[in-house]
């Protein structure tokens, strides 16, 4: 089963080779093609990792939790100091 990960990592490579070879093709230098390939593979990647970010669902839910819960409050016992001052 092929995901969305699966194309992002078959498209860097086609998107390097491919585009610098387009814009070789239409007239430009190698030199001056191939930054244009790497900025359009970059771009790829950017979103794969920025836009549709890899979270596991483990961490989407516990995010979820963590912004629907009253603020201060996490559920989790409290460590170090109490709010007097002292040690626990």
């Amino acid at each position: 089963m092929t995901g969305y990960y699966d194309y992002v990592l078959g498209l860097i490579p086609a998107a390097l080779i491919g585009v610098t070879a387009a814009l070789n093709l239409v007239g430009l230098s190698l030199t001056a093609a191939l930054p244009g390939g790497a900025l359009v593979a970059g771009a790829v990647m950017a979103h794969a990792i920025f836009v549709k970010a890899p979270v596991t669902d483990e961490a989407r839910v516990r995010n979820d939790r963590a912004a629907g819960g009253s603020p201060g409050r996490s559920g989790a016992p409290r460590r170090g100091r109490s709010r007097t001052g002292g040690a626990d």
